[in-house]
């Protein structure tokens, strides 16, 4: 398996210019614990993710060194922990240059730079344009996927895939973070969705899509006002098999 068969997309980023409330609020309406950070021209620039607002100095827990750590690191170093603990724009408090992947990146290869750089998250590029994203919670959806004895994935797969993403990404009512999995023609549907009519609107597109044999249900309902969740019947019976 690849980057572009297990990858989110499209990917929701922001610009170094947005404000750390308003990508802290996007983090939590998405449900994602990442988001790539884009320049005006689309190009990469930077990741900010859920450890950037950790030491932050609404909280009172911005990072307390003892003098003698402090003098060794300098001045310098005293000012950079300001800046991430106070700015107000993700472009102080970021990861810049980021490390990326290819889509034909293999599983191998990104969990491999995951351990290696102690990431939770790459960016797919295209050349450089981000096409895609692969976290954590995509390798864990591919691990549940091939535990159901779900074939390989075949060249016609990844065409099924991309019809289906492109036929519900269209739609106002397509579900947040949705990641699809195609073997053999059978779709595994996933993301994040506040309506349940948004539900059946989306196993419809998916199974109007050329080649899809059957249609599978993992999209998560979210109340976007106490943030209560409900997984689908489906899964609840596979997690109390196991």
């Amino acid at each position: 398996m690849r980057a572009h068969q297990i990858m989110t997309k499209p990917v929701t980023t922001v610009t170094p210019d947005t404000t750390i409330v308003e990508a802290a609020n996007t983090m939590l309406q998405r449900r994602v614990s990442g988001l790539p950070v884009v320049d005006a021209q689309g190009r990469l620039v930077g990741i900010v993710s859920e450890s950037d607002f950790i030491r932050r100095g609404e909280l009172g827990t911005q990072r307390k060194r003892g003098r003698f750590l402090a003098f060794i690191l300098g001045p310098g170093q005293a000012a950079t922990d300001f800046v991430r603990e106070h700015g107000r724009r993700v472009a102080e408090v970021m990861t810049p240059d980021p490390i990326s992947i290819t889509e034909d990146a293999p599983l191998e290869k990104i969990v491999a730079l995951m351990e290696k750089n102690h990431v939770k998250r790459l960016p797919v590029m295209r050349g450089d344009s981000i096409v895609g994203i692969v976290s954590r919670a995509n390798l864990l959806q591919a691990v549940a996927s091939l535990a159901r004895d779900i074939p390989d994935p075949t060249a016609d797969d990844d065409h099924i895939r991309n019809r289906t993403i492109d036929a519900l990404r269209k739609n106002d009512w397509c579900p947040q973070g949705l990641n699809v999995v195609v073997r053999d023609g059978i779709v595994h549907l996933r993301g994040i969705i506040t309506d349940e009519r948004s539900r059946q609107a989306a196993i419809v597109a998916a199974e109007n899509v050329t080649g899809v044999k059957r249609v599978h249900d993992h999209l998560c309902w979210v109340d976007p006002m106490s943030g209560i969740y409900l997984i689908t019947p489906e899964d609840e019976d596979l997690a109390k098999a196991n």
